[in-house]
């Protein structure tokens, strides 16, 4: 695929490209801070798959607009945690949650994220790419799951046992925890802190020497970095959104018993 035949693709990101092959990816809801939903779990899964199938991108740059990295939307996650979803809808969104993630992960060039301000749902997007920097004013939480009554299951419980190890990452995800850019920076989930102001030209400048590298170095240590990340994702990802479903579907279940039973026959 060429980049002419996706660069105006998407209604959720904002896509760049420098002359020496650093594609810059801006996430964003109507030139805004990107708010999850139905769109972006849809477009950006086809993103990455268009992205990963371009010989041309060099190095790949993804960042946010405005104050958030992502931001949900005023309901949150409210009818998925309450069961108000069916399981068609659900086989839906497992589809698309597995190709959100092995998609990001099939990019086989070097990834950078530029974190411009807090995460609290989908941070797999910044923290499974290979750099991640980020302004002194993020933290990455995740309230869209147990805290909000769903089970971390769409890579998640993957991800930050992984990047925290498995006792301090299923704290983050139980209690619902923020880390900020200085905790972040010494548990090594980020690589830099940087000023906001700076943080653009410093992936920028961190890409533009990555991309002075023969391609096929690029792609072989894309590949060897992001192997035990798609291991993992291969035996637990499917697994966790089905039993993220699950749990939704259940608790729609329990409050379908809490109803007053309708009289039979119309009797009173």
């Amino acid at each position: 695929m060429q980049f002419v035949d996706y660069q105006a693709a998407f209604k959720t990101a904002r896509l760049e490209r420098s002359p020496d092959g650093v594609l810059t990816i801006t996430l964003h809801s109507r030139g805004e801070t990107l708010w999850w939903g139905a769109l972006p779990h849809r477009e950006l899964a086809d993103l990455f798959a268009a992205v990963a199938t371009d010989s041309d991108n060099r190095v790949v740059i993804v960042t946010g607009t405005g104050d958030e990295f992502i931001t949900l939307p005023d309901g949150g996650v409210g009818a998925l945690a309450a069961g108000g979803v069916t399981a068609t809808e659900w086989d839906t969104i497992i589809r698309e949650g597995n190709r959100l993630v092995t998609n990001l992960l099939d990019v086989e060039v070097p990834m950078i994220a530029a974190v411009n301000g807090p995460v609290a749902v989908h941070s797999e997007l910044a923290v499974l790419c290979d750099i991640v920097l980020c302004t002194p004013d993020v933290s990455f939480q995740d309230v869209a799951h147990f805290p909000s009554g769903l089970v971390p299951g769409d890579s998640m419980q993957v991800v930050w046992p992984m990047l925290l190890g498995p006792n301090r990452g299923r704290y983050f995800l139980l209690t619902g925890q923020s880390l900020h850019a200085g905790e972040a920076l010494a548990l090594g989930v980020v690589g830099e802190i940087v000023e906001r102001d700076e943080l653009l030209s410093r992936a920028t400048q961190l890409a533009s020497g990555l991309a002075a590298r023969h391609p096929v170095l690029l792609r072989n240590t894309r590949h060897a970095l992001v192997r035990p990340l798609r291991r993992a994702m291969a035996d637990d990802l499917h697994t966790g959104l089905a039993l993220e479903a699950i749990a939704s579907i259940a608790a729609g279940d329990e409050g379908r018993r809490e109803e007053p039973e309708t009289p039979p026959n119309g009797a009173a």
